[in-house]
């Protein structure tokens, strides 16, 4: 990508929120603008004064916090965004995002937005092989959705196999892959 877009990025509930800092970083280092908006699950792996810092930006945590846009801010950061990247992506928010569900910013925001998404999924082996995700998945994929998929290795729980999510230089990819 060599033009400077704006990068919503959602980050969720998973150990892997640590890689989503250093996609940040790297995002900005390449000149683009990026917004970080957190789900509540997010805050107990990482704080949102990393993002600031790291973005320049403030952090979106809240449908009910507004901070910038009268009208609401899923609709708002919805509008200005080039691409919605949400990594991690949990298998909650895959579920809720399949479901059509909108119960806090970032759901809402899936709702909200026309712009390309892309999904980084990282979970537990187990939790990633389960039928029911790989349904959730295979819906969002029909749906249109992009996809940096999860890699195999060494994962947090100690078990190794599929559910690491991609590296920020594979995410990177993915997001000029999805706005060509």
């Amino acid at each position: 990508m060599s033009e400077s877009r704006e990068i919503l990025l959602g980050v969720t509930g998973g150990i892997a929120a640590y890689k989503s800092a250093d996609l940040a970083s790297k995002l900005v280092q390449d000149g683009h603008g990026v917004t970080v908006v957190m789900t509540k699950a997010a805050h107990a792996f990482i704080g949102k004064t990393t993002f600031e810092a790291l973005t320049d930006r403030p952090v979106y945590t809240s449908l009910f916090d507004w901070k910038e846009h009268p009208r609401g801010e899923h609709i708002g950061l919805a509008r200005r965004a080039d691409i919605f990247v949400i990594a991690p992506c949990s298998a909650d928010v895959l579920s809720k995002l399949a479901h059509g569900a909108a119960d806090d910013l970032l759901s809402t925001l899936t709702l909200s937005a026309t712009c390309p998404m892309l999904l980084a999924p990282a979970m537990n082996v187990e939790m990633w092989s389960k039928a029911a995700v790989q349904r959730n998945v295979e819906q969002l994929r029909d749906d249109g959705f992009h996809f940096a998929e999860p890699g195999s290795g060494w994962l947090s729980c100690r078990e190794v196999g599929a559910g690491r999510m991609a590296e920020p230089e594979e995410i990177r990819s993915r997001i000029a892959e999805a706005l060509a």
